[in-house]
C-alpha cells in the first residue's frame, strides 16, 4: 500500500489534523506538517500508541479513556473600581466501560457458572459514522428551527406595522371629522346669533347694561381686596417702625396711602425714548473693545465694525489706545471724558511737596568714561580704598555711590561702568548728577564709550570736567586728547571753551587736588541748594536681593531728609525703612540731600533709576505701588490691535529662530545691562528671547521657567540653591555661571551663530570645452570635450553654458577616456561626457564642474 499524508490519514480516521499531529509527536513520530508522508510502520506505531492511551493493547478493548482540556477567563471586580482577570484551565478525564463487561462484573457477584468468555466485537468506524450523522441531523434541525423562528418574528413585525399604520389612518380621519363638526357648530351658532340680533334690536343695549353692571361689581371686589391688603401692609409697617430707630430710615412714610383713601391705580408703563441719549464715556490711556461697548451701551459688533472702518482690526478682548477710542465714541455721538491715569501719583506728590527753606548742599559727581581708562582707580585714590582689586575682571559692573569728605569739602561720587552693555546705567548716572567727570586715558584717547558719555552729559545739559588720566604712562599725549575732544564739541577752557581739563594720575596722585578744586569751583557756579527739612525724595541707584537681609536698595537722597521708620514708594515697590547704612557699612538714622544710603524694608527690588518718595502712611504707599504695578502689567499683557498694514507685512515674514534664556543677576542694574545686551544680539534669522529675568539666587521656580520654555539658565554673580541644583540635574538643564559680562555676551553670540543656517559656497573645479557631439544608443548625445581648466570629476555637479549663459544644471551620466570609464580627467586631456537627462549639447558649449560646501556663518 502506498504512503499517505497526515491530512489524508486524518480524513480516513475522522480526526482533526492538529489533534493527529499532537498524537504523532506523543508517539515519537517525526511528522510535524500536514503534508508529511506516513508509512505503514508509522501507522502501526501510532495505532499502538492510541490503544495504550485509550485502553489495553489487545484487540479486545474493554474501556476507552477520553481527556479534555478547556481554557477560560474570569473577570472579578476589586475595590476602588479596579478589576482582575483570572485564567482558568479545566481538565476532564472520562473512562467509558463496555456494557457487556459491566454486566459481567455485576454477574460475578452471583453463584459462579461455568461459562466461556464472551466476545463482542464493536465496529468503531460504524459507531463514529452514526454519531457524525446524528450530529449533522441535529445541526440541520436546529438551523431549520432558527429559520422558522426568524420568519415568524418577521411576519409578526409586518403585522404590527400594518396594524399601527391602520390605527394612525383611523385616528387622522377621526380628527378631521371632529374638526369639521366643530367648524359647522361654530358657523351655525354665528348664524343663529346674527338672526337673533336682527329679530331683537334692543339686545345690544341690554348687553351693554349687563357689562357695566359686571364692571361695577369687579371694581367693588377690587376695592375690598385692596383694603384688606392695605390693612396687612399697615400692620407690617407698624411692626417695622417699632423696631427701627425712625420712620425715615424705612423710606415708606411718603409712599403709604392714607387710611380710608382710595389708592391710585397701579400700572406698569414703558415710554420709548424720543431723543437720542448722549452718555459721558470715561476713557483712560487704553481700553478694551468690550469695556468701550458697555460704557456706550452698544453692541460690541458695532464697535468692531467702526474700528474696521478706521483700518483697525481688534477683537472684543483686545485693547485700543485713547485716541482711537475717542474717535469711536465721537462717531456714536457720545461725549468723551479723558481720565488722568497718574492722578494717584500726582496727589501723593502734591501732598508731600517740600515747603522748607533751601540750603547749600554737596555736589553729586558722576565719573564716566571708556572701560579700563581708570575711573574706579581715580576714585580709589580719592577715597583711599582698593575697590578695583575686588571687582571681577578689573571692571565695574554696577553703579557705586560714595560720599567723600575732602580738604575742599564733601562730594558725592557715583561710579558708572564703562562697558558697552551698561549704556542705561550711564544714562541714569547723567540724569541724577550735577557734574560729570569724563575720564580719558592719555595713551588711548577718545573711545566709543567716551563718545557715548559725552552724548549723555550733553543730552542732560550737565557740565563736564575732563580728567586726562594715566599721565604717568609712557606714551601719554594730552594734546591728542584735547584735539579729539574739541572735535566732539568739548572745548578746553584754555582754548576759549567752558570745560575744565585736568591732567591726573590715579597711581601717583598727580593732579588729584586740582581735580577736586575744579569740581568744587563748578559746584559754586551751579549754586546747588536743597531743602533739608521735609519728606525725602530721590532716585534708586541700585538694588539687589540679599539672601540674609532680603531686598536691599541703594538710594540717593536729592531733597529732604530720609529717616529710619519712614514709609517710601520706590517704583513698583513700597516699604518702611527698617535700617540704613552708609557706603562704609555704618548704621545711620537719617540721610540728608546728596547722601547715598543702603536701606532695608522694601517688598521687592525696584528698578535702578526709579524715583522714590516718602508717603504719609503705608496704605497710601501701597495704593501708589499697586497702581504702578497694575499699569506695568497692563502694558505688558495688553494685546495691541493689528492694523491691515501690519497683517499684510506679517504674512510674508519668515519665522525667527529664538534662543530662550533665563537670566538671574546679583543687582538690578547689571540685570538690565545684560538683558539689553542680549536683546541687541541676533538678526532677522536668530534672536535671544529672555523668558524670565530677576535679581537674586537661582530658585526652583526659575528652573521651572527654563524647563517649560526649553531655555538656558545664566547666573551672573549668583548661584543656584540646593533644590534648584537637584532639579537641574534631573532635567538636564544647561546652567552657566558668569562674573564678567564679556564672557556671557560672547557665549550667547557663539550660540546664536551656531543656530544660523550654513552658507552654501560653490567652487569651480574644472571646465571642459565641447569639440564634437556623437550619438550613442545607450547614453544619447555624447559630447567630445577637452578639459581647458582644472579637473573634471564624474561624481560632482555640472552646468552647461552656452555663450556664457547657464542653460542646464545637473549631473554627469558618464565620463570616458577612449572606451574606458574614468572618475576624473585632468587639464589638457580629451574625454567623452554624457550629461544625464539632457541631450541638447552642442559644439562650442562649455561644461562647468563645480563643488558645493557648507560654511558656518557668524553674527
Amino acid at each position: 500500500m502506498a504512503d499517505v499524508t497526515v491530512t489524508q490519514l486524518a480524513e480516513t480516521i475522522e480526526t482533526p489534523v492538529d489533534r493527529l499531529l499532537q498524537q504523532m509527536q506523543e508517539a515519537g513520530l517525526p511528522q510535524k506538517n500536514p503534508d508529511d508522508a506516513v508509512t505503514e510502520e508509522e501507522k502501526q506505531t501510532l495505532l499502538a500508541h492510541r490503544r495504550q492511551v485509550h485502553g489495553d493493547d489487545d484487540g479486545d478493548r474493554k474501556k476507552i479513556t477520553l481527556k479534555r482540556r478547556t481554557l477560560s477567563t474570569l473577570k472579578s471586580s476589586a475595590g476602588a473600581g479596579r478589576g482582575r482577570t483570572v485564567n482558568v484551565e479545566v481538565r476532564k478525564k472520562r473512562t467509558y466501560v463496555r456494557r457487556a463487561d459491566a454486566d459481567a462484573a455485576g454477574a460475578a457477584a452471583e453463584p459462579a457458572q461455568d461459562k466461556g468468555p464472551v466476545k463482542v466485537e464493536v465496529n468503531r468506524s460504524d459507531e463514529a459514522e452514526a454519531r457524525r450523522r446524528q450530529a449533522h441531523a441535529e445541526a440541520e434541525a436546529e438551523a431549520e428551527r432558527r429559520r422558522q423562528e426568524a420568519a415568524e418574528r418577521k411576519r409578526k413585525e409586518e403585522q404590527e406595522a400594518a396594524e399601527k399604520k391602520r390605527k394612525e389612518e383611523q385616528e387622522a380621519a377621526r380628527q378631521a371629522e371632529t374638526e369639521r363638526e366643530s367648524e359647522e357648530k361654530v358657523s351655525a351658532r354665528k348664524d343663529k346669533r346674527d338672526r337673533h340680533d336682527l329679530d331683537q334690536p334692543d339686545h345690544a343695549e341690554r348687553k351693554s347694561r349687563h357689562g357695566e353692571k359686571k364692571r361695577r361689581v369687579e371694581e367693588l371686589i377690587e376695592e375690598e381686596v385692596e383694603e384688606l391688603l392695605e390693612g396687612e401692609v399697615e400692620e407690617i409697617i407698624e411692626q417695622a417702625e417699632a423696631t427701627a430707630e425712625s420712620t425715615s430710615t424705612l423710606g415708606l412714610a411718603s409712599s403709604r396711602p392714607k387710611r380710608g383713601g382710595r389708592p391710585a391705580a397701579r400700572q406698569h408703563k414703558f415710554n420709548a425714548p424720543t431723543e437720542e441719549i448722549k452718555r459721558e464715556v470715561e476713557i483712560g490711556e487704553s481700553i478694551t473693545v468690550g469695556q468701550l461697548s458697555q460704557k456706550m451701551s452698544v453692541k460690541a459688533n458695532d464697535v468692531i465694525k467702526s474700528l474696521m472702518n478706521l483700518d483697525v482690526m481688534a477683537s472684543v478682548n483686545q485693547s485700543i489706545d485713547q485716541d482711537t477710542a475717542t474717535l469711536v465714541v465721537e462717531e456714536f455721538g457720545h461725549v468723551v471724558k479723558t481720565l488722568l491715569a497718574d492722578s494717584v501719583e500726582k496727589d501723593l506728590e502734591e501732598d508731600m511737596a517740600l515747603t522748607g527753606e533751601e540750603t547749600p548742599r554737596a555736589p553729586v559727581v558722576t565719573v564716566m568714561g571708556h572701560v579700563d581708562h581708570g575711573k574706579t582707580s581715580l576714585l580709589d585714590y580719592i577715597r583711599k580704598t582698593q575697590v578695583v582689586s575686588g571687582e571681577a575682571g578689573g571692571i565695574t559692573q554696577h553703579i557705586g555711590a560714595y560720599r567723600v569728605t575732602t580738604d575742599h569739602g564733601e562730594i558725592c561720587f557715583i561710579d558708572t561702568p564703562g562697558h558697552a552693555a551698561f549704556t542705561a546705567m550711564r544714562a541714569r548716572g547723567a540724569q541724577c548728577t550735577d557734574i560729570v567727570i569724563l575720564v580719558v586715558a592719555a595713551d588711548d584717547g577718545v573711545m566709543p564709550q567716551t563718545e557715548e558719555a559725552i552724548q549723555h552729559a550733553q543730552g542732560g545739559e550737565v557740565p563736564m570736567v575732563v580728567a586726562i588720566n594715566k599721565m604717568d604712562v609712557e606714551g601719554a599725549d594730552p594734546e591728542r586728547v584735547k584735539n579729539e575732544l574739541a572735535a566732539r564739541n568739548v572745548i578746553p577752557d584754555d582754548w576759549g571753551g567752558d570745560t575744565q581739563f585736568v591732567q591726573v594720575s590715579a597711581h601717583t596722585g598727580e593732579g588729584i587736588n586740582e581735580l577736586l578744586e575744579a569740581i568744587l569751583l563748578q559746584a559754586e557756579i551751579l549754586e546747588l541748594r536743597a531743602v533739608v527739612d521735609g519728606p525725602a525724595r530721590g532716585v534708586v541707584i541700585e538694588s539687589e536681593l540679599d539672601r540674609g537681609r532680603g531686598p536691599v536698595a541703594t538710594l540717593l537722597v536729592q531733597n529732604g531728609t530720609l529717616k529710619q521708620g519712614d514709609v517710601i514708594v520706590a517704583g513698583q515697590n513700597f516699604g518702611r525703612v527698617r535700617a540704613m547704612t552708609d557706603e562704609n557699612g555704618r548704621q545711620v538714622k537719617s540721610a540728608g540731600p546728596a547722601t547715598p544710603v543702603e536701606m532695608l524694608g522694601l517688598d521687592g527690588t525696584p528698578g535702578a533709576g526709579d524715583p522714590f518718595l516718602v508717603a504719609n502712611d503705608e496704605k497710601r504707599a501701597r495704593e501708589v505701588a499697586e497702581f504702578r504695578r497694575d499699569k506695568a502689567n497692563d502694558a505688558r499683557l495688553a494685546t495691541p490691535a493689528a492694523s491691515l498694514d501690519n497683517l499684510l507685512d506679517s504674512f510674508g515674514s519668515e519665522e525667527t529662530r529664538q534662543l530662550n534664556v533665563v537670566v538671574k543677576a546679583d543687582v538690578r542694574g547689571s540685570l538690565e545691562a545684560i538683558v539689553s545686551a542680549l536683546q541687541e544680539l541676533g538678526n532677522e534669522e536668530v534672536a535671544v528671547n529672555v523668558v524670565f529675568s530677576g535679581v537674586g539666587a537661582i530658585a526652583e521656580s526659575d528652573v521651572n521657567y527654563a524647563i517649560t520654555a526649553g531655555a538656558v539658565v545664566f547666573g551672573f554673580n549668583v548661584r543656584a540653591d540646593s533644590a534648584a541644583r537637584k532639579l537641574i540635574e534631573n532635567e538636564g538643564i544647561d546652567l552657566r555661571y558668569y562674573k564678567v559680562i564679556y564672557d556671557l555676551v560672547d557665549d550667547v553670540k557663539a550660540a546664536l551663530s551656531g543656530m544660523l543656517s550654513p552658507e552654501i559656497r560653490e567652487e569651480i573645479v574644472g571646465i571642459a570645452q565641447v569639440k564634437e557631439v556623437f550619438e550613442s544608443k545607450k547614453f544619447g548625445n555624447i559630447a567630445g570635450c577637452i578639459v581647458t581648466e582644472g579637473t573634471v570629476y564624474k561624481d560632482k555637479k555640472i552646468r552647461v553654458l552656452r555663450d556664457n549663459i547657464v542653460i542646464y544644471e545637473g549631473e554627469l551620466e558618464s565620463l570616458r577616456r577612449f572606451k574606458d570609464e574614468v572618475t576624473e580627467v585632468r587639464n589638457g586631456v580629451e574625454c567623452g561626457i554624457g550629461v544625464r537627462n539632457y541631450n541638447d549639447v552642442r559644439v562650442g558649449d562649455q561644461i562647468e564642474v563645480f563643488d558645493s560646501r557648507e560654511v558656518a556663518r557668524e553674527l
